[in-house]
């Protein structure tokens, strides 16, 4: 094993929305070791009733690299990807481990149950229905599968209620 070899760790790379695919197969053009996991779910879409595979972490994916400036550079300029995820001082890699236990996880058929609970104030974006665009901020859940929004324009806010499925976070380096 080369000293490169033994420095290369897993980081989380950060997609374009709905771009996790696009930038896995870029980067495996490239010859990088990337980890894209996936789950199945049934389909949202209301005239459908099929099994799809979607990514565990929409948004994310995951890269293994030593950072040279080269390999970095090619990582961050690929089709799809924002940027590696870290702190001011830089790409933090993911603890020894957790690509592991992820990749036993989606290996097996059993249902996975997924997502985080939004909290007061984060930022959303409606990405399904009549209000598909609308970047807004989460205010509370209202029950069966429906979230309340605060809508802000010209010093005023509005609030819509729209299905918690139509709508995505927006990450913090955007608001």
């Amino acid at each position: 094993m080369t000293h490169r070899e033994a420095k290369r760790a897993w980081y989380v790379l950060h997609t374009k929305s709905r771009h996790e695919s696009v930038a896995h197969e870029a980067l495996a053009k490239k010859q990088l070791e990337v980890f894209l996991p996936k789950v199945s779910m049934r389909s949202r879409r209301r005239d459908r009733k099929v099994m799809i595979r979607v990514p565990l972490f929409p948004g994310y994916l995951f890269v293994r690299t030593d950072l040279h400036p080269r390999e970095h550079l090619e990582i961050v300029k690929t089709a799809g990807v924002v940027r590696l995820v870290g702190t001011h001082a830089g790409p933090v890699p993911v603890p020894p481990g957790t690509v592991d236990s992820l990749k036993i996880m989606v290996a097996t058929d059993l249902p996975i149950e997924t997502g985080a609970r939004l909290r007061k104030g984060e930022g959303v974006m409606v990405v399904e229905g009549p209000f598909s665009g609308v970047a807004g901020t989460f205010i509370r859940y209202k029950g069966q599968g429906r979230v309340v929004v605060h809508i802000e324009a010209l010093g005023r806010y509005a609030a819509v209620e729209v299905a918690e499925e139509d709508l995505e976070r927006v990450p913090d380096i955007l608001t």
